[in-house]
């Protein structure tokens, strides 16, 4: 507990599911949080109840990261409550929308995967590394969509993933001189709401069978890795994608 103590941290998508769990990991690891939100406004609050309730700091702030002006002004609101320095940063905004075929893809639905899966982790990047100084952490989320393809209809969300795969190694390159480290986590099945949508129960129960562990993964064991990734225990690991999947695939 408390080894990310008073650090300030903007988790992107952090309302619900994997995006809650990893926000309130890093408030019970001593961390002020900035839980970002578009669609959930429920889901942010109970958040912040959670962290509240051991005694954490968070606020919740409305922004749609796909779009560079409301990128700024949730920028805006983090300078005017934590001051001009963020410590960790995690881009976890994403989604699949739907399971779509080649012949069934089109413009705005190609603009809005890579818009809100990969746009968003560029841009809240650009926005936000100025204020992150020699120590601070920068966490991605992309997918084991992006090491094997994806499922049945997934080609975008799969490439995007890929896209935030690449991106990641190239600001470790960038960014490292200045002491920042940037990684990606690359999850696999996790149980979530995602895939209560998204994916066919036998699907699930086949994959889950098929997996090592014998499981599907728990949105707690990704916040358990986001804090490490943001704590001095990972001090010298960046351009990583760390696979987390109870061994379905390997790197």
């Amino acid at each position: 507990m408390n080894k990310l103590k008073d650090k300030i941290a903007v988790v992107t998508g952090g309302a619900r599911d994997i995006g809650r769990e990893i926000s309130v990991k890093l408030a019970k690891e001593g961390a002020k949080v900035v839980v970002n939100y578009f669609n959930s406004e429920a889901g942010a609050n109970e958040t912040l109840d959670i962290i509240k309730s051991f005694g954490g700091e968070a606020i919740a702030v409305k922004a749609d990261v796909s779009k560079l002006d409301e990128i700024n002004s949730l920028k805006t609101k983090v300078v005017e409550t934590f001051g001009n320095k963020i410590d960790i940063l995690v881009s976890n905004a994403g989604g699949l929308f739907a399971r779509r075929t080649l012949q069934e893809l089109d413009e705005p639905f190609y603009d809005l995967v890579m818009n809100v899966n990969f746009k968003s982790t560029v841009f809240v990047m650009q926005a936000f590394e100025p204020l992150m100084g020699n120590g601070a952490s920068i966490i991605n989320l992309s997918s084991q969509a992006a090491r094997d393809g994806g499922g049945g209809g997934s080609s975008l969300y799969a490439s995007s993933k890929g896209a935030v795969t690449t991106f990641t190694r190239a600001m470790a390159k960038e960014l490292g001189p200045k002491g920042i480290r940037v990684n990606a986590i690359c999850p696999g099945l996790i149980a979530t709401k995602f895939h209560d949508d998204f994916t066919k129960d036998e699907i699930r129960v086949k994959v889950a069978a098929g997996t090592p562990l014998r499981r599907e993964g728990q949105a707690s064991e990704i916040g358990d890795l986001v804090a490490y990734l943001a704590s001095d225990e990972s001090s010298f690991i960046t351009g990583n994608n760390i696979d987390i999947n109870g061994g379905l695939a390997f790197s």
